[in-house]
């Protein structure tokens, strides 16, 4: 049995403070062997790179990115994104680096991974083309490791052969 082909994209612009965190949970998760058919890809803010990976053929894709949800600064989410319609992925910028937008061109092109999923992490400062932050918050940085440990879990689960339909019980 083949190992099914997982995408692991790290989102965000290095330049913008906590929008890098899906970077670095990329670049951190690269220093250590990947299980079979995991691929890594450090996405940055190519939208259109995310976009034709995405059409690769892969099985699962886990996007890793700052989500802000008004939680507290490092709250870590698994999110299942929901893919937006045509008409908006016509609105897509090749710099753009929103996933759902992300998710509704390669849509739109022709398919999308089976199974999406989103680590986000919630960021406490993000920068601005005016006012660039080059490092992660403290704690953002904090939340790195946890996202490590989260992001092998979510792999395992996404590697594990899909369960039956119908279960058989044996008695003794």
């Amino acid at each position: 049995m083949t190992s099914p082909r997982i995408l692991v994209a790290g989102i965000g612009n290095v330049f913008m403070g906590d929008d890098g965190f899906g970077v670095e949970v990329v670049r951190k998760r690269a220093e250590r062997p990947l299980p079979d058919g995991v691929t890594l890809m450090d996405a940055g803010i190519r939208g259109i790179d995310l976009t034709y990976a995405l059409l690769d053929g892969y099985d699962a894709a886990v996007l890793v990115d700052a989500t802000p949800r008004g939680r507290a600064p490092g709250t870590l989410y698994v999110l299942e994104p929901t893919v937006a319609s045509a008409l908006e992925a016509s609105l897509f910028d090749a710099h753009d680096m929103n996933p759902v937008r992300v998710l509704a061109a390669a849509k739109a092109l022709g398919a999308t991974p089976p199974v999406v999923r989103v680590l986000g992490c919630e960021p406490a400062r993000l920068g601005t083309l005016d006012e660039p932050l080059f490092e992660l918050s403290a704690e953002v940085t904090s939340a790195v490791e946890p996202a490590l440990e989260l992001l092998d879990e979510l792999l395992d689960e996404l590697r594990r052969p899909a369960k039956a339909t119908t279960t058989e019980h044996a008695h003794a």
